[in-house]
């Protein structure tokens, strides 16, 4: 299926019955790109936000949390906390040693105290205790880098942000969508491939698709509905049935089929993903 032919448009690489350029315009790249979204809105009806959260602080502390800690350990935590500390003042005035005890399985949990608490100290002394909605407050408050502002505005404010982690930093590059390696590059070079009002809901299914079907190691290349569009096609396994196994999350079998693979040749699922 891979290989090599010349065409008017340069070098070209073809991949699962599809002609890739790689001398690709603007234009045929804003196009592959957004073929690539709503193959993703088919495959990934269920994207959404992992971190279980109530309102904007708890949205903010979940996501401080969840760096190198799966989402499904930061949702084992949180309730604890967001129990014990309901109020932005509540992280500034926490006793150190027990909110450290409460988020210890969270791995570096000595430096995610501290940005809780200088979070809670930030919001009471700048914005009486309220988690602002604008880019500009978030980023300067502890602890909040853009990543985390972008999901923060996304989720529980409804202002379109694309998030960069690593699955989607991994993806995109590996989509051929961009070159860049710097996140806020990447940010501005995806953002400007579809509409803003797609951003949220963009990055919710491309991290989806990182952690249940393009993972880092080894991705499920043959059972994946993308295998058309992506220039990195070959990566990781192409038989599907080596393939099926690697796809990961609750819907695997689903995700197998949508892709045109039997489903049956997925292992049963316990339902977790790929940590952050």
């Amino acid at each position: 299926m891979r290989g090599h032919e010349a065409g008017t448009g340069g070098r070209r690489r073809r991949l699962a019955g599809v002609t890739i350029s790689l001398r690709e315009t603007d234009l045929g790249r804003t196009r592959r790109a957004r073929r690539i979204g709503r193959v993703l809105a088919d495959t990934h009806p269920d994207a959404h936000c992992e971190l279980d959260h109530s309102n904007p602080l708890e949205l903010a502390a979940a996501t401080i949390l969840s760096a190198q800690c799966t989402d499904k350990r930061v949702n084992e935590v949180t309730p604890k906390v967001f129990a014990r500390y309901p109020q932005a003042a509540d992280y500034a005035g926490a006793d150190r040693a027990e909110l450290e005890e409460l988020i210890r399985s969270t791995g570096f949990y000595r430096n995610k105290a501290d940005s809780l608490i200088r979070l809670g100290q930030g919001l009471v002394e700048r914005h009486d205790g309220q988690v602002p909605g604008k880019l500009t407050d978030l980023v300067s408050l502890p602890g909040i880098g853009r990543k985390t502002a972008n999901v923060i505005l996304g989720n529980a404010f409804g202002v379109p942000g694309i998030t960069v982690d690593t699955h989607f930093n991994r993806l995109v590059r590996r989509w051929g969508l961009t070159t860049e390696t710097d996140p806020v590059k990447i940010e501005h070079a995806i953002g400007a491939l579809y509409p803003k009002r797609d951003w949220t809901m963009l990055s919710h299914r491309i991290i989806f698709h990182g952690r249940r079907v393009c993972q880092a190691r080894k991705p499920a290349c043959g059972a994946c509905t993308l295998a058309k569009l992506c220039p990195s096609y070959g990566t990781g396994p192409t038989e599907p049935a080596v393939a099926a196994r690697l796809l990961k999350g609750p819907r695997a079998r689903d995700l197998a089929a949508a892709a045109g693979v039997d489903p049956e040749l997925v292992p049963d699922q316990d339902g977790s993903v790929e940590a952050r």
